[in-house]
Order: structure tokens, then C-alpha cells, then sequence
């Protein structure tokens, strides 16, 4: 299909600041509605240029030669335009404008990057780190729309500037009118994508250098949420009418006491369950975000709610062991059970799998290697965030030791003095 474009190209000038009385000569592109203007360093009297014909007046020797030139570049602009426009592809005037200056060599782009990425990884990365990455172009191309006035841009022109603005413009953008803007951790995930990029970039060798290499990308510490013991049973113990919160109740109950994460017991099957190495019940699945293998040993309260599903036909329809709920609505009806049971906390999907960590398995005295295994953490310092917990577990332990020895040390005391001869 033939690219349709409306095209324009014509030579102004301007009065130059620098000399007196004479204006440089700029080319301006025209393209669908939007115009570019670039300096061809070349000075010419004021009085000596045609406006509507754009080119000097006479004949010249300094005239013919102006002339001649300008002839020369609208002829390399129009050439320009026709090889990307044989391309068969659409483009931005940005574009042929860059086409133009770099005198042919097609340079590739960040978002042209993205696409390739986003093609490549489509089978090994998840549905959730896909969607973050088409979130993060997105947020690119609202930078570059709004912020640099362009459609691209080039992969050498992403500098140490390029990512301190684009961090400066998530500070300062709001996805909706009224809502609240970015968090700083939020911030930094898309950086992290971008980083990500750059280094697919360099290994394709579309990126000569990282442009991140002095670049600081800076995390806030972020205190992990979980249900204490009281919390969860509290949860467990309360009945509710409403089906939807039924379902949210066992999904999140069985996440705090599996460590499953949301996508992972949504693609949950009955083939999964396996008699382990113990002669009981187990979990062989692998999770979605990170193709990790996991092997969870399934404890009475997570398979008293297996049992609870084995014939729900909305379950069995799926082929699946529990019904499907989305992530979205779960932690809606979440938010319904946390007011309900009089929680005053933050209640989502998520925080079941910190429950798991902490509440279930590390403050019951499992070894923390054991729990990194079960999660499927690739690296132990994941699961080591959960570790801070355990410290306050071993003051309170600790301070009960103390009490105990105090009390034992009183008793001895006392014995001593009643031993003394009256």
C-alpha cells in the first residue's frame, strides 16, 4: 500500500543576531500538518531575497551559486522522502527530517527497539511483564509527544539528559485527572525497563554504549505487609453470604498458606497435585513470572479448600481447580472483607504471599533457605526481606528468655535466704 503524504519544502530566512543587517537561510519541511525548519549556516542580505520564491535575486555569480545550493537540498530532502516513502511504512516529518541529516543511514530507534523486544521475549516473558512493558512505551511515547515534540527517537540519543527528563516527567504525570501520580518505586521500575532495553540494545549491537553506566536508579525500602496470626484466623472464622467474597476469602486463605501468587493458583490444575518425596501431598508447578519450578507441600488448611472446589462446575468448566476471578476484582472484594472483619489494613491478593513467607513459615522456625525454595526465588536476598520480621520474633523470644531467668534466678534467691540459719 502507498504511503499518502501531504509534502512541502521551502527556504526562509531570519534575521541573524550575530550580523547586522544580513539572515541566515533555513530550510522548512512541511508533512501532514506539521513543519520543521533547519539552519544551512548559510547568511544573505535581507534585501537580496525573494520571499515567494524563496532563493536570492539576480544573476549573480554569489547568487547563481546560493541558488544552485538550496537547489541541491531540496533535491537530497525530496530524495529522502521517497526511499522512506518506498519503505512502505508510515512516518513522522521527525523522521525524515533525521533521514535527511544523517544523509540516508537509516539510524534505529528506541521504539522500534521495543517492538523487536517486546516480538522476541513474547513466549518467555508473562503476560503481567508484557503488559509493564507496553505500559512503560507508553509513557514514552507521552514523553516524546509531550516533552521533546517528537514521534522517536534515535538509540544515540539516549544520554544521561534523555533519562533525568523522562524521570522528571513521571514526576510531574498524572495518568488521571484527580488521581495520584507515580510512587517513586514506580518510577523506577520504568527506568529499570528502559535499562533492560538498552542492554538488549548493546547485545544486538544497535547501542554502542550504556546509557545508563552513571546513571543511579534509587528504590525507596518499602516495609512488606502481612497478616499476623489473629488477622489471618480472624479472616478464616468469618462466614460470608455473598458468593464473590466466598471466593475471595479461599483463593486468599489458600495463597497465605501455599505462597502462591495470583496467576499462579488462577492456572492451578488438578495434574499439579503429586504424591511428594514424604508420601503426602504436594504442589509441582512453575511459576509465570519467572519460569522457576516450585514444589510446595500442601498443609491441611490449603487442601480443605481444594476439597471445598473439586466439584464446582465453574472450576471444572476451566479445568482448572478453582473458579476464575480476576486480580482486579479480587482485590476489590478484598478491601469488602478486610472492612467486614474490621482489619485496618490494606488487604490485596499480594498480601497473602507475605503472609505465607512470614506469619506461616518464618516466624513458625522454618529455615529461611527452605522458604526461598517454596516461594521460588531465584536469589536468597529476595527472601531475606522477610527477615526483619523474624528479628522482632526473636526480641519478643528473647525478652521471654530474660523473664524466665529473672524468675529462676529470684526463685535461688529465695532459696538461699530461707536456707540461712535463723
Amino acid at each position: 500500500m502507498k504511503v499518502c503524504n501531504t509534502f512541502g519544502i521551502h527556504f526562509i530566512v531570519r534575521k541573524s543576531r550575530s550580523k547586522a543587517g544580513m539572515c541566515q537561510i533555513y530550510v522548512r519541511i512541511s508533512l501532514n500538518g506539521s513543519r520543521r525548519e533547519i539552519s544551512l549556516k548559510k547568511y544573505v542580505k535581507e534585501s537580496k531575497w525573494d520571499r515567494n520564491k524563496g532563493k536570492l535575486r539576480g544573476t549573480r555569480r554569489n547568487a547563481s551559486e546560493t541558488n544552485f545550493f538550496l537547489e541541491e537540498v531540496r533535491g537530497q530532502i525530496y530524495d529522502a522522502y521517497h526511499e522512506l516513502a518506498n519503505k512502505r511504512r508510515s512516518f513522522h516529518i521527525d523522521d525524515l527530517k533525521n533521514y535527511y541529516l544523517r544523509g540516508g543511514e537509516e539510524e534505529y530507534t528506541l521504539l522500534r527497539l521495543m517492538e523487536y523486544h517486546n516480538l522476541t521475549f513474547a513466549n518467555t516473558l508473562s503476560k503481567g511483564s508484557l503488559k509493564n512493558y507496553r505500559t512503560t512505551e507508553k509513557y514514552l511515547k507521552k514523553y516524546f509527544k509531550d516533552w521533546l515534540r517528537v514521534s522517536d527517537v534515535f538509540l544515540s540519543e539516549i544520554n544521561y539528559r534523555f533519562l533525568s527528563d523522562f524521570e522528571f516527567f513521571l514526576r510531574k504525570t498524572f495518568p488521571k485527572e484527580g488521581n495520584k501520580g507515580l510512587s517513586n518505586n514506580g518510577i523506577m521500575k520504568h527506568l529499570v525497563r528502559l535499562k533492560k532495553l538498552s542492554s538488549f540494545g548493546e547485545r544486538l549491537e544497535w547501542l554502542e554504549k550504556d546509557p545508563f553506566a552513571k546513571y543511579q536508579i534509587k528504590f525507596d525500602k518499602v516495609e512488606r505487609g502481612f497478616l499476623d496470626q489473629d488477622e489471618l484466623t480472624l479472616i478464616e472464622n468469618t462466614d460470608f453470604e455473598l458468593p464473590r467474597l466466598k471466593l475471595a476469602k479461599d483463593l486468599f486463605v489458600f495463597s497465605c498458606y501455599t505462597g502462591l501468587s495470583y496467576v499462579d493458583i488462577m492456572n492451578l490444575k488438578q495434574i499439579h497435585f503429586i504424591r511428594g518425596i514424604d508420601g503426602g501431598k504436594w504442589i509441582y508447578t512453575t511459576r509465570q513470572k519467572t519460569g522457576v519450578k516450585v514444589k510446595i507441600p500442601i498443609l491441611p488448611f490449603a487442601e480443605r479448600i481444594v476439597e471445598k472446589y473439586k466439584q464446582d462446575r465453574r472450576a471444572l468448566d476451566r479445568g482448572t481447580v478453582f473458579p476464575y476471578a480476576s486480580n482486579q476484582k479480587l482485590n476489590k472484594n478484598l478491601k469488602d472483607i478486610a472492612a467486614a472483619c474490621g482489619l485496618n489494613k490494606y488487604l490485596t491478593f499480594h498480601l497473602a504471599r507475605h503472609t505465607f513467607a512470614t506469619t506461616i513459615t518464618l516466624l513458625n522456625g522454618v529455615p529461611i533457605e527452605t522458604v526461598s525454595k517454596v516461594l521460588g526465588h531465584t536469589k536468597i536476598t529476595t527472601t531475606q526481606i522477610y527477615a526483619k520480621v523474624v528479628e522482632s520474633k526473636v526480641g519478643d523470644d528473647m525478652g521471654k528468655l530474660s523473664a524466665i531467668l529473672s524468675s529462676k534466678e529470684q526463685e535461688q534467691k529465695d532459696e538461699r535466704i530461707s536456707n540461712v540459719p535463723h
